[in-house]
């Protein structure tokens, strides 16, 4: 097992584009080494984002917005459209937690375009999300990988009775790791990530919560909610604190609007 399998989250968006630059090696950074080299860099880009409103990258062809698809305020949203990942996200979560906006955090990143990410979407609010609060933007990202996609990577389902928090071989131990046996068979483990493992020196993530549910039928949910990057792409500062916490990570993983229908 890798140190940390959400890390391929991104990295499943662009399967087959055959362009191995925008792999999720090169998306994630060794965010440790260039902390104190890219704060200058990182800050001048970030005032000039503040200062411009948003960051949108040059469209690639057609009408579509490879980075920013809608927009919503965390809190009841009735009027939410079924297309609207962004608005029926919001109406689960707390105003508190901020401004919520789907975007592709390949395109923000690496620049790729709408062909080069396209990818399924088991769950019907798979996505990647920027939350934006106090000045800062986190991320969130979450994935359904069905009992194929768990084999495929894997070689073997997910198994709700694996106990994540445990060490293996030479894997670093998870920090502050959780695991909880849920009534209904599944399995949550939640732990921090300091986000110091190596990557392309383009970008530097910051610390976030990452979240894996394990389903009894060999599928499982996988997030990350991220305070952010700073470097290539970066749209501001890092959030103090991941947008969303274990308890509320928990209630969105477990509640019945991330499964599909049917």
């Amino acid at each position: 097992m890798g140190r940390n399998d959400v890390r391929e989250l991104l990295g499943r968006a662009v399967e087959g584009a055959g362009k191995p630059e925008f792999s999720a090696g090169a998306v994630y950074a060794k965010a440790a080494r260039i902390r104190r080299r890219r704060r200058a860099a990182a800050s001048a880009a970030a005032l000039a984002v503040v200062a411009a409103g948003a960051f949108t990258l040059p469209r690639a062809g057609g009408d579509e917005d490879p980075v920013h698809t809608s927009v919503a305020s965390a809190g009841p949203s009735p009027s939410a459209s079924a297309d609207d990942r962004a608005g029926r996200l919001a109406a689960l979560l707390p105003p508190d937690v901020g401004e919520i906006e789907e975007v592709s955090l390949l395109a923000l990143v690496k620049g790729a375009t709408p062909e080069q990410e396209r990818t399924a979407r088991p769950g019907p609010l798979d996505g990647q999300y920027a939350f934006r609060k106090d000045g800062g933007v986190g991320y969130l990202v979450l994935t359904l990988e069905d009992r194929e996609a768990v084999e495929k990577k894997t070689g073997r389902p997910a198994d709700p009775d694996e106990d994540l928090c445990v060490r293996v071989g030479q894997e670093p131990s998870r920090t502050g790791c959780e695991r909880e046996a849920l009534p209904d068979g599944r399995t949550l483990t939640t732990w921090r990530d300091t986000m110091d493992a190596g990557g392309d020196d383009s970008v530097g993530w910051g610390p976030e919560l990452v979240a894996r549910l394990t389903q009894s039928d060999g599928s499982q949910f996988l997030v990350r909610s991220s305070t952010g990057f700073e470097g290539s792409g970066t749209q501001g500062p890092l959030l103090s604190e991941p947008p969303l916490s274990r308890q509320q990570l928990k209630k969105l993983l477990t509640g019945p609007e991330v499964l599909p229908k049917g």
